[in-house]
């Protein structure tokens, strides 16, 4: 059962320390089927550097397991919510990098200082508001994300493909697992970059609305032209 989809997802979740974005097991990906009516995501506490497709496990859109011998990652819930509620997102990574997790912990949006950041995030990256003493202790990974979803009214999910949770870290998605997995490496970049900046110049002004809009819709809009036709 879509084995193809476990073979991607297990390849991103091995990537993830390939490309500096967790230490032990502080990480998972995900991918939804075309179909959008099954998960596939890392197995809880399983170290990346042994797995496999074969363990990778497949749940339905309410977290129960369909496939698989291992429990799956801790954080389904929170994944399987935000697919079901943001239809453009096919990929999800969650990883407490070192410098986005700082931001989300400091409760601080990332702003966006320069193009870099605009190539990939069209403004500063949003931070939700903590999780309640209630919603901690009743149904915590799901409200995990209730409280992103209410960060994102009003946000497209397609060009802010990121979100910091306070307290805790970042989330980052895209049109598949390959790519949640290279957005989640642009958010640790842009984040290292914002803080070194104001380290710099703790004045720092963000980057001019005309600036921020040409990169970005360069890269991702209607008429871009960013890259290879």
């Amino acid at each position: 059962m879509l084995e193809g989809l476990k073979a991607e997802v297990c390849r991103a979740n091995r990537a993830l320390v390939d490309r500096g974005l967790v230490k032990l097991t502080f990480g998972n990906v995900s991918g939804i089927d075309p179909n959008r009516e099954l998960v596939v995501i890392k197995p809880s506490g399983v170290p990346y550097g042994g797995l496999v497709p074969e363990q990778m496990s497949v749940v339905d859109l309410e977290g129960n397991v369909v496939e698989g011998d291992l429990k799956p990652s801790t954080d389904t819930p929170t994944h399987v919510i935000i697919y079901k509620h943001f239809e453009v997102v096919e990929g999800i990574t969650h990883a407490h990098s070192r410098f986005a997790t700082a931001f989300s912990q400091a409760q601080r949006e990332i702003v966006c200082y320069g193009t870099t950041h605009a190539d990939h995030f069209y403004g500063p990256v949003p931070v939700t508001r903590p999780l309640t003493r209630d919603e901690v202790e009743k149904g915590y990974e799901a409200n995990t994300a209730h409280v992103i979803l209410e960060r994102f009214e009003g946000i497209d999910p397609a060009q802010m493909p990121a979100v910091l949770v306070a307290g805790h870290g970042p989330f980052a998605w895209g049109k598949n697992a390959t790519e949640s997995l290279d957005n989640a490496v642009a958010l640790e970049t842009v984040a290292e970059m914002a803080l070194v900046t104001e380290m710099l110049r703790p004045d720092s002004s963000a980057l001019q609305q005309h600036l921020l809009d040409k990169h970005h819709q360069r890269k991702h809009g209607n008429d871009a032209y960013y890259g290879q036709d």
